[in-house]
């Protein structure tokens, strides 16, 4: 057997074709590779628009936890126009789940969807959609516009006590207002499937914008 082999030890004959297959595998990775991260890269590019987009409509809309604009002196509350400005413990509300807002506030789907999904025309006007419809002027955008992946249960709305303001101030203390998104992940068409790459989050993203605009209107008719 060894004496039939010993000619097949020197024989090329076919070496370039497995060497060409070996590095086109290679290339292939390479190149599909290159693409899935640009593609990242635009994914996190959108995702960080659509928090800046969130945060802005947060701070002119109907906060998300229930009885912010109490505390805030928003509606004629207590707490309007008092003297000093009185402080208030920081109410964070997540859409995860059913939706939960921190220090006993409730949740607020509405308000929620509204940064999420934007503002809808009429007869349902401002009320916010079930899903990203697509906004047909900048004043309907909302979130999922600038990334359509974004859901409530990817948005974190935090209301902050700022000591922004002036004493008797109508509207109460100023606020700011922070928008964060979590658990994105990457979507990545060629490489999902390799390595782990299906399991890499987008990095957390936050915008904080002052809420000294901070609406006092109704669900249904908020601007």
């Amino acid at each position: 057997m060894a004496m039939r082999l010993r000619p097949l030890w020197g024989d090329q004959r076919g070496a370039v074709l497995v060497e060409i297959t070996i590095m086109l595998v290679i290339l292939f990775i390479f190149v599909l590779g290159c693409i899935d991260f640009l593609m990242a890269m635009y994914q996190w590019n959108a995702a960080a628009k659509a928090v800046q987009v969130g945060a802005r409509i947060a701070a002119v809309s109907t906060p998300v936890a229930q009885d912010f604009t109490d505390i805030t002196g928003l509606e004629g509350g207590a707490d309007a126009g008092t003297f000093p400005p009185p402080s208030f413990t920081t109410r964070t509300c997540s859409g995860a789940g059913s939706g939960t807002c921190t220090g006993g506030s409730t949740y607020n789907a509405v308000n929620m969807n509204r940064i999420v999904y934007g503002r809808v025309p009429a007869p349902v006007a401002n009320m916010g959609p079930a899903s990203c419809v697509g906004a047909t002027s900048p004043y309907e955008m909302g979130m999922c516009d600038a990334f359509h992946r974004v859901t409530p249960a990817n948005v974190v709305v935090s209301y902050m006590y700022s000591g922004l303001g002036y004493a008797g101030r109508p509207g109460g203390p100023v606020p700011t207002v922070t928008v964060s998104l979590q658990n994105i992940p990457f979507q990545f068409f060629f490489l999902g499937g390799l390595m782990g790459f299906a399991n890499i989050n987008i990095p957390p993203l936050t915008t904080t914008i002052t809420g000294e605009d901070l609406s006092s209107c109704g669900a249904d008719t908020c601007p």
